[in-house]
């Protein structure tokens, strides 16, 4: 591979002796990975039925290995039910070292395609919120359907700048993410594309926006919660100098210590101004070292201390249920909480709790959206579906896996169910493959009128 005379020069002055193995490395296969959706399925679970060969990601406790070359995962009925995502092995890292729990309010400041903000949504297991959020609104409307065919219920997908969101999420968020636009020069192997773009914007660039970027969010981190930043680049510039950028201007800030992994390299104290021996703390991960691209990691602490306007919560007003929704969620096994409801037109909408006031602000999705109020009926959303549990719903046809039928289905064909339900059926039924939903369907004397969403419709099955 043709690497830039600049860019190989740098990399020697970073690597020193290891700098031969680096470049051997490019003449190896990239890495293919999938992340097991822990929202739905537990990892031992996924394991003893996955159709596929997998081979464990030793730092990624729900990540997996497969051969790229020989299976095709996104084909399987398994991947439109939210099981796993296809995620290159190191960029699972970020999202799998920000300590999230059940109940944080989390922020993924540039989230599409949703690789990160899966994985964040799933750990906060529907408790919480999670604010996704890209510039470009075409990206966004591919993070919002990850998000939703990952089953994640509470969250708000913008297109903001960071620099409008701070408008109204001013000392909110417990975590932060921000996996920065970059040089990009860790996927030069994965994509020799990158190359010609680094060529066209380089490290200098890119710095710029990233120090924006990293300011505007510290903004809006409320005492004692944590922010990890990450690149897919080698670059000092971008990693440790953004970093350094970023503790000049607060100085609250301090670099925390990330769980380890053997093949993990320190960060570089050596190209910073300061050379402050915590810029260690921070990960630099190398192809040569594991078996995945180029990353760097820098997970940061707010002081409690600090001293930073807080948005308040906005209060949430009870709303009369309507009585369509309320017969539908008859066979529903949730406890609706009516101060949650938020309608527009006949949109319904099923908000996170304590929300700051977001008059204004450009939404793709804001909450979950339970389905649609028609005269007299309700019609659930492919999103409800997808966010609840077979369990959950009275009235379900569960296919195998290996069941032709189901691949009709999922594009979008009617398909005889009448061996599969009472005599008398009819109406709503949640679509599901072996326990897992994946959509809705209408039954009629035996038949299956199909409801999947036609934008997600698998046109090549």
């Amino acid at each position: 591979m043709n690497l830039p005379n600049e860019f190989e020069e740098k990399m020697k002055a970073l690597l020193g002796d290891e700098f031969e193995d680096y470049i051997k490395c490019y003449d190896e296969p990239r890495y293919y990975g999938l992340r097991v959706n822990t929202e739905k399925i537990s990892v031992e679970d996924f394991v003893k039925i996955c159709p596929f060969e997998i081979t464990p990601i030793p730092w990624i406790d729900n990540g997996f290995y497969y051969d790229g070359e020989k299976i095709s995962p996104a084909k399987h009925p398994y991947y439109f039910a939210g099981l796993y995502y296809l995620q290159e092995p190191s960029a699972m890292t970020p999202a799998n070292r920000l300590p999230v729990e059940p109940g944080d309010r989390v922020l993924d400041v540039c989230a599409a395609p949703g690789g990160k903000a899966t994985e964040l949504g799933a750990k906060l297991q529907n408790e919480g919120v999670l604010v996704a959020n890209d510039i470009s609104s075409s990206r966004a409307r591919g993070l919002l359907k990850n998000l939703e065919v990952f089953g994640i219920g509470n969250m708000l997908v913008m297109s903001e700048e960071p620099g409008r969101l701070e408008r109204y999420f001013s000392g909110y968020f417990d975590k932060i993410l921000i996996d920065a636009p970059c040089s990009g020069e860790g996927m030069f192997r994965k994509d020799k594309k990158m190359v010609r773009a680094w060529e066209e914007h380089g490290p200098e660039f890119f710095s710029k926006l990233q120090r924006s970027i990293i300011t505007q969010a510290a903004r809006m981190l409320k005492p004692g919660g944590m922010m990890l930043y990450s690149t897919c680049t080698f670059d000092p510039l971008e990693n440790e100098g953004t970093i350094e950028y970023l503790l000049g201007e607060y100085p609250e800030f301090e670099i925390q210590e990330i769980a380890g992994y053997e093949g993990f390299a320190p960060g570089r104290p050596e190209v910073t101004k300061s050379k402050d021996p915590d810029f260690a703390k921070t990960v630099r991960i190398f192809p040569h070292h594991m078996k995945g691209e180029g990353h760097y990691l820098a997970l940061l602490k707010k002081s409690e201390d600090a001293i930073c306007p807080s948005s308040p919560v906005a209060e949430q007003k009870a709303k009369k249920i309507p009585a369509e929704l309320e017969e539908f969620f008859r066979d529903v096994k949730w406890d609706l909480k009516p101060w949650r409801l938020d309608i527009h037109g006949e949109r319904v909408y099923y908000m996170p709790e304590n929300l700051p006031e977001l008059k204004g602000a450009r939404f793709l999705r804001s909450g979950l959206l339970l389905g649609e109020l028609k005269k007299k009926r309700f019609e659930p959303s492919q999103a409800l579906a997808m966010n609840l549990k077979m369990e959950e719903y009275a009235h379900t046809l569960n296919l195998s896996s290996d069941d032709n039928r189901l691949m009709r289905y999922l594009k979008g064909e009617t398909i005889d169910v009448e061996d599969l339900i009472p005599a008398k059926a009819k109406g709503w039924h949640l679509v599901c493959t072996d326990g897992f939903p994946l959509g809705w369907g209408k039954v009629t004397n035996g038949t299956l009128k199909n409801k999947y969403l036609p934008g997600w419709r698998n046109q090549s099955a």
